[in-house]
C-alpha cells in the first residue's frame, strides 16, 4: 500500500488514505495513519474531500503563493 501511495501526488494520496479509512470503519483513521505514516488530519481532510467533492478545489494541488520566495525578490529587499 505504501508503494502505491508513494507514486501518487499529494491530493490523490490524501484521498486514497481517506477512502481506505472510511472502508475500515471505526478506528480506520488511526489504523491507516499507523500504516502509512500520514497525519490523522491529512486523512480526515481526504475523507472530507471524498464525501463532499464540490468543496474540493479542482485543478492545482497547492494554493497560489505558497512555498519559498524567489531569490531575486530576496536580494532586491536587501
Amino acid at each position: 500500500m505504501n508503494q502505491l501511495l508513494a507514486s501518487l501526488d499529494e491530493k490523490a494520496r490524501r484521498q486514497c488514505a481517506g477512502l481506505l479509512a472510511l472502508q475500515h470503519g471505526r478506528g480506520g483513521i488511526t489504523h491507516i495513519a499507523e500504516i502509512t505514516g500520514l497525519s490523522r488530519n491529512t486523512i480526515r481532510r481526504g475523507q472530507s474531500e471524498i464525501q463532499h467533492p464540490a468543496a474540493a478545489t479542482p485543478g492545482s494541488i497547492r494554493h497560489p503563493g505558497g512555498g519559498r520566495k524567489r531569490s531575486e525578490k530576496k536580494i532586491l529587499r536587501l
